[in-house]
């Protein structure tokens, strides 16, 4: 992938001297910033901007190893197959007209797809605005040449973005707001070849890198994604468009992308240690926080001192901060009294430290600076996070003593800003040079904090667990089952496939008459279930195949008799000890961009109301599933409500990895729902269960 960022020589085909068209901004561009050769190429014209213009991509000199194409659709496959037979590595497609126009376009990016795979040549885009690089200041993009006239000032953070205009603006967007931290943005479009796995790929060993953003509309090949997180040591950010049903309607006709499904997304995500941002702007904040401090103390927990000069303000943050998971860091008595000598003597010093009495009594720098040594002092504070207000009310702190102190400690600091526009934009550009992390919102500033400092555990959690190694050995008769079978197993043979991996179900028997249902009722003891199976029916309960509350052996004989008269010939009567819990669900989907995929949450008739659930791509570790029992909501159900006794999570976690494995070793096994999976005394037990092949 080298030669998209790092090329000898770029060929421009669609160059021209309009400067109205999109092949001319490409080529002024390429003029002011890239420092290889460039080659016009268009058969209309002989020079452009006193540069050789060059018929075809066969005349051009070398070296040349790239090629941007901005002509019409139609006429870019054969372009492209030019390009393969003179030899040229690479190619970015700017223009669009391809699968997000329809059925014609479709046709066309197949084309693409076609040429690419026949000759080796690689194709970045259609429909995208290309790479660039604010590093090396190279703009491989028809993006607006007024760039050129706001500061380069390159940072860590590095875009993969699948929208053409989205890119461009969240550049210019960020160099005149002084958030500018981007190394690379790379926008791909509709990936006909390359995609976001292979920039990917590229950018987490790209030395200039230091945190990589994502907005995605699809992830073709989940697998290989989340392979790539796992193994990433750099911070990942996601926001992925298309999550709702509408949304995903828009991915379809803006990048002809299949969204997938949002809940397998987030928990692929999670499992991988990818932070998943809301908004774009929000994605841009986290991965620019995380590129300032990326290292921070094996001590750190998120104690947070807040200095102010609002007491308002700070208990906004101190709400914001306890919302999120972090901590209001408590003060030491030497960092009050330390502090102090700047306040009056009747303001006591607490955390938030509201420093307006300080700042009347001794000015904005005396206060804020004697503030933020005493709390990077204090082994009790692990980050900092400052209000200020510039451009009046005399609160213009010394930012350049502020973040000297704070480099010195090694501890964070995070501003909230506000003030004058002016004033303001000199201030964040000033703060955020120092290595100060300036937020115009005082929520998303907390967001950033706590993402932060949630990465530190993300990296420990990410690490994979060694000790793991699939283990299912599913018996020859349970594996000819699945083979040879279609459709969905009823619910006894389903369970008893599920036992045969470990995973416990409830006591259970097929009855085929009055005298067997007496015999195993009093077998049993009581309350019992009895059940009616059908070939093929998922939902029992809806056909009022499921019988509760037995609690005779006289009962047991009369629901037998009403369950054969309400069951077809073909049916089956199914008869299991009743037990009581709180009420799960577990199971495994077959997705098409991640593959097997575990799913846990709370289950019962509640399942789609509540819609408490999680995901992660099988096969997983005890630890991943621990991890993924301890993502759902309702966390004090799990851990004992109402004198009931708590899960085994390790019990569950062992449950999901059998489940995974099952999956993983079974490709013929598209579903798995195990609803519910009740716990009893503490122990999950599977009461329904279908396998569907």
């Amino acid at each position: 992938m080298d030669f998209f960022f790092n090329p000898k020589g770029i060929a421009v085909i669609g160059a021209t001297s309009n400067p109205s068209k999109g092949g001319y901004a490409i080529l002024k561009n390429l003029m002011r910033g890239f420092n290889g050769g460039i080659y016009p190429v268009n058969p209309r014209y002989d020079r452009i901007e006193g540069m050789i213009c060059y018929p075809s991509v066969h005349e051009v000199p070398d070296p040349i190893d790239l090629a941007i194409i901005f002509v019409p659709a139609p006429t870019v496959p054969a372009l492209i197959l030019e390009c393969a037979e003179r030899g040229i590595k690479g190619v970015i497609v700017e223009s669009g007209g391809f699968a997000e126009t329809g059925a014609d376009g479709i046709e066309l990016q197949e084309m693409l797809k076609q040429v690419a795979c026949e000759s080796g040549i690689r194709v970045w885009g259609p429909n995208c605005m290309g790479l660039v690089d604010a590093v090396r200041k190279y703009v491989f993009s028809f993006v607006s040449q007024v760039i050129w006239n706001e500061r380069f000032i390159a940072g860590g953070v590095s875009l993969i973005v699948q929208s053409g205009m989205l890119s461009g603006v969240f550049l210019i967007d960020a160099m005149t707001h002084g958030t500018m931290d981007v190394s690379k943005v790379c926008s791909i479009g509709n990936k006909a070849d390359v995609d976001e796995c292979d920039i990917l790929e590229y950018l987490v060993v790209d030395p200039d890198t230091k945190v990589v953003g994502l907005y995605l509309e699809s992830i073709r090949n989940g697998r290989r994604f989340t392979d790539i997180c796992r193994r990433s040591v750099k911070p990942i950010v996601l926001l992925k468009g298309g999550k709702s049903e509408k949304g995903a309607k828009a991915a379809m006709s803006h990048t002809a992308s299949l969204a997938g499904n949002a809940a397998v997304v987030s928990g692929a995500m999670a499992q991988v240690g990818v932070l998943e941002a809301e908004d774009f702007k929000q994605m841009l904040d986290i991965a620019r926080s995380l590129a300032m401090f990326p290292d921070l103390p094996a001590e750190s927990r998120g104690r947070i001192a807040i200095l102010t000069y609002s007491g308002g303000a700070g208990i906004v943050s101190s709400d914001f901060i306890a919302k999120t998971g972090l901590e209001l860091a408590e003060l030491s008595q030497e960092t009050r009294d330390s502090m102090k000598t700047v306040f009056p003597d009747w303001m006591p010093v607490s955390n938030p430290v509201d420093l307006w009495p300080a700042v009347e009594r001794n000015g904005a720098k005396r206060a804020y600076g004697q503030a933020i040594r005493a709390v990077c002092a204090d082994s009790g504070v692990d980050a900092v996070f400052i209000h200020v207000f510039v451009g009046g009310f005399a609160l213009n702190p010394d930012i350049a003593d502020l973040a000297a102190v704070a480099k010195a400690a090694g501890k964070p600091v995070f501003c909230f800003l506000l003030g004058r526009r002016e004033e303001a934009l000199e201030f964040h550009t000033q703060a955020q040079s120092l290595g100060i992390a300036v937020f115009r919102e005082l929520y998303r500033a907390v967001e950033c904090i706590n993402a932060v400092f949630m990465y530190k555990k993300i990296v420990e959690r990410r690490k994979p667990d060694i000790s793991h190694q699939p283990s299912l050995s599913l018996p020859q008769e349970w594996r000819k089952v699945i083979e040879t079978k279609s459709g969905s197993l009823d619910e006894h043979l389903s369970k008893q496939i599920l036992e045969a991996c470990d995973i416990p179900a409830v006591e259970e028997q097929i009855v085929s008459s009055t005298e067997e249902a007496r015999k195993t009722a009093l077998n049993f003891g009581f309350p019992l279930v009895m059940k009616g199976l059908v070939p093929g029916e998922i939902h029992k309960t809806e056909r009022n195949l499921v019988h509760l509350g037995i609690m005779s052996a006289d009962a047991a004989e009369m629901n037998f008799e009403l369950l054969k008269h309400t069951l077809p010939e073909s049916g089956k009567i199914l008869m299991q000890k009743q037990i009581q819990g709180p009420e799960l669900i577990a199971g495994l989907i077959q997705d098409p961009q991640f593959g097997p995929c575990v799913m846990c949450g709370f289950g019962g008739i509640l399942t789609e109301v509540i819609a408490d659930v999680v995901f992660a791509a099988a096969p997983l570790s005890v630890s991943e599933a621990l991890d993924m029992i301890g993502r759902l909501k309702a966390q004090k159900v799990l851990d004992g409500f109402r004198g009931s006794p708590p899960l085994d999570r390790e019990a569950l976690a062992r449950i999901l990895v059998r489940i995974g494995e099952l999956g993983h070793a079974c490709p013929q096994i598209r579903e798995i729902d195990i609803n519910p999976m009740i716990v009893h005394h503490g122990q999950p037990c599977a009461v329904d269960a279908t396998i569907i092949l």
